[in-house]
């Protein structure tokens, strides 16, 4: 009966941390041009339109709320593991491009890349990475496929990240950095992508150490500490962005779409408010 009760009371606040903010706005991502440019092991940053998206935010510091690994399309993938685990967990046409994500409520899925059209996202590139590591990354990050979405890390990054978590009692603290205190068969969406990467030592956003000889050292950080915004700060990856107004003919800014009138329509107010709140939410937690 307790359990019951807990099941029910945990699907709720699934349900409403799952429901749209209510903020409308045009996604200034020309998505048509990203998916002819996208290439497997890019990263794609989403800004969701969720409440759990700002909660997230909140967390991170950051306008990103979501991270999702392309993996090309399913008749592209030629290694028959990864080709497998992904067509147990998508049923879809194979001409149809691919993401690998961990989402609150619904575990490590494989949702069609068409799915954030509608978002505002941006690419982060793998600088470099060889062909071979490609394959590998994609490979480790479908061994996730089916996992369910690691809540509890969330609340534990909250609380190492929130400021006030000092002091709280020690049993609510953090275990983040406690031996094996990771359930093996949950995940988030950046920790599972950095583990894709950290599978071939390609860096995200490495410890850096210099010796009394002055030779550097990289160190693995916590993949349990990993955002969607490291990915945004890495050196090692390339931003990409597509957006919907062309930037790349000449004086392309002076055909941009002004609105003359100079009125912010109430729907455009309401999303400069949400934004502002937002806003004023980090500069708290700094």
């Amino acid at each position: 009966m307790l359990q019951r009760i807990k099941r029910w009371a945990w699907d709720k606040a699934v349900g409403i941390l799952l429901t749209d903010s209510n903020i409308e706005a045009l996604s200034p991502t020309n998505f048509s041009r990203m998916v002819f440019e996208i290439r497997p092991a890019d990263v794609l940053l989403v800004e969701g339109k969720f409440r759990v998206s700002n909660v997230i935010k909140v967390i991170t510091q950051s306008s990103w709320s979501h991270t999702a690994l392309y993996v090309g399309r399913l008749y592209d993938i030629q290694d028959p593991t990864t080709k497998a685990r992904i067509m147990q967990h998508y049923d879809g046409p194979p001409d149809e491009p691919l993401v690998i994500e961990s989402q609150l409520g619904q575990g490590t899925i494989v949702t069609p890349l068409k799915y954030y059209e509608a978002f505002h996202t941006r690419i982060c590139r793998p600088k470099g990475i060889s062909p071979g590591d490609v394959d590998k990354v994609i490979t480790h990050a479908t061994s996730f496929l089916g996992m369910a979405y690691d809540v509890r890390q969330l609340l534990d990054l909250a609380r190492f990240l929130i400021p006030w978590w000092t002091f709280m009692p020690r049993r609510w603290h953090s275990s983040l950095f406690e031996h094996n205190a990771q359930d093996a068969t949950k995940v988030v969406c950046s920790s599972m992508i950095a583990s894709a990467f950290a599978s071939v030592r390609f860096p995200v956003l490495p410890l850096i150490f210099q010796d009394e000889n002055k030779k550097f050292t990289l160190k693995e950080r916590n993949l349990r500490l990993f955002t969607p915004r490291d990915f945004d700060y890495s050196p090692y990856f390339e931003i990409i962005k597509y957006p919907l107004l062309g930037k790349d003919d000449l004086g392309f800014y002076r055909k941009l779409p002004w609105d003359e009138s100079g009125i912010i329509t109430e729907e455009a107010q309401k999303y400069l408010d949400a934004h502002d709140v937002l806003h004023v939410s980090e500069q708290s937690i700094n």
